[in-house]
């Protein structure tokens, strides 16, 4: 079933459907090194670690920390200003770009190192994971 938003909707390649797979349950999947056991993100088709290394997909804890951020007061498509554009960085050592959401977008609210947690915005047929703060986050 698809949701209407004017938000960007991804486009899953061969690479990227597990992750897609994943979100669409509600879950964060990221590849793990089978010869150094190291996490990766971005999803990718080849090892960063040598070309005799496979990449397994793993269930992330979908924990997170806020490890850096901007404000955005531009307008973008389907997003109202202002909005947080952060990176995050997952339980298992690996950073993604994400949103934060479930807090007002100021540097009082967003808090280096604060703890976060996924959740998933569906845009079209696309679930797209989002971060909010858990905890003693304000």
């Amino acid at each position: 079933m698809s949701t209407k938003t004017d938000k960007p909707i991804p486009k899953a390649t061969a690479s990227t459907q597990p992750y897609w797979d994943g979100t669409a349950r509600g879950e964060l999947w990221i590849q793990r090194s089978k010869n150094t056991g190291n996490y990766v993100f971005y999803p990718r088709s080849q090892s960063p670690y040598g070309i005799d290394d496979e990449l397994e997909w793993v269930q992330s804890s979908g924990k997170g920390t806020l490890d850096s951020y901007v404000i955005s007061e531009r307008p973008a498509p389907g997003f109202e200003p202002p909005y947080a554009i952060a990176i995050v960085k997952l339980e298992e050592g690996v950073r993604m770009l994400s949103n934060i959401v479930g807090v007002e977008p100021t540097p009082e609210n967003l808090v280096l190192d604060m703890p976060l947690q996924v959740e998933f915005e569906q845009r079209g047929d696309m679930s797209i994971p989002v971060f909010r703060p858990t905890g003693d986050a304000k």
